[in-house]
């Protein structure tokens, strides 16, 4: 979508729009309300400003609407269609690297007591396994700033993809 027409759009279908990028109100609110934009650039300030912003229990909240690595996004809509090609690299026939995903996301939730997020666009599976296996050895609150980074990583890759000068 075009920029102009971001910017012409009502509050709701602009922040359906922005919510599919990142399930946190804050986000979608901040995004939303500080339209027109005058750029695109204009507005990715906005985005990582308002990411940074993002409390523990928003990044725990937006997590729900993330599938695990290694498994195919059983939402509809565009979050889990993003999530789809995202994932892309990794590759559905290669069981081996699946039982190791399916193995490392388990450990994680056991650790963590949340999935195991990363941005996984233009990585591959075995990219994603070693990331995950680095990640198991952080303390939690090194985790969960991990975490924040690559879900803002994710939204502003999707608001990118979506919003066109």
């Amino acid at each position: 979508m075009q920029l102009a027409a971001f910017n012409a759009l009502p509050a709701g279908e602009a922040g359906d729009l922005v919510r599919s990028c990142a399930r946190i109100p804050s986000f979608v609110t901040a995004l939303t309300a500080a339209r027109p934009y005058g750029g695109v650039d204009e507005l990715m300030v906005v985005a990582r400003t308002a990411a940074a912003a993002w409390t523990d229990d928003e990044v725990d909240a937006a997590l729900a609407d993330h599938p695990r690595i290694g498994e195919r996004p059983t939402g509809a809509g565009a979050s889990g269609a993003m999530s789809g090609r995202e994932q892309a690299g990794v590759d559905p026939a290669d069981d081996e690297l699946r039982r190791r995903l399916a193995d490392g996301n388990r450990r994680y939730e056991e650790r963590f007591g949340r999935i195991y997020l990363v941005r996984a666009a233009g990585r591959t599976g075995p990219e994603l396994l070693d990331l995950l296996e680095q990640r198991l050895t952080h303390d939690p609150a090194t985790e969960l700033a991990v975490t924040r980074e690559q879900l803002a990583e994710i939204a502003l890759l999707r608001l990118e993809g979506q919003i066109t000068p």
